[in-house]
């Protein structure tokens, strides 16, 4: 590799580097959502996907569950925004428009519905004779 490709991809890493290091301490507070993902049996459920985006369908975000069932997404700006859970083939209901301000956590509980349960929007499985 000759150097001046060298040294253009280590500027280009150091540049991205600094940039992310910026924008994480740009918003060093921020509003946070909190809570538990309960199973249908209301027993904790652990390693369980916790999706959330702003009302509007913006700033996706995704994490899991810690072996309590608990989850914790930081840094997020003043909006409003819908979460859901997911884990093994069930999804809980969408919490919708959770308001939130700056510097504010808000606790959320998050309720896997039965695998059985039809969602709205996905067909149900045809019955067999």
């Amino acid at each position: 590799m000759n150097r001046k490709l060298f040294r253009a991809i280590l500027l280009t890493i150091a540049l991205l580097t600094v940039g992310e290091l910026r924008a994480q301490t740009a918003h060093p507070s921020g509003a946070t959502l909190a809570g538990v993902v309960l199973g249908a049996d209301d027993k904790p459920v652990p390693s369980a996907g916790v999706s959330c985006e702003s009302s509007g369908g913006l700033h996706p975000r995704a994490v899991h569950t810690d072996a309590k069932g608990r989850f914790r997404i930081t840094g997020l700006k003043q909006d409003s925004y819908d979460l859901r859970a997911s884990a093994n083939g069930a999804y809980s209901d969408w919490e919708r428009n959770i308001p939130l301000r700056q510097n504010q956590t808000k606790d959320v509980t998050l309720r896997l519905l039965n695998g059985n349960t039809v969602l709205v929007g996905k067909p149900p499985a045809k019955k067999k004779p």
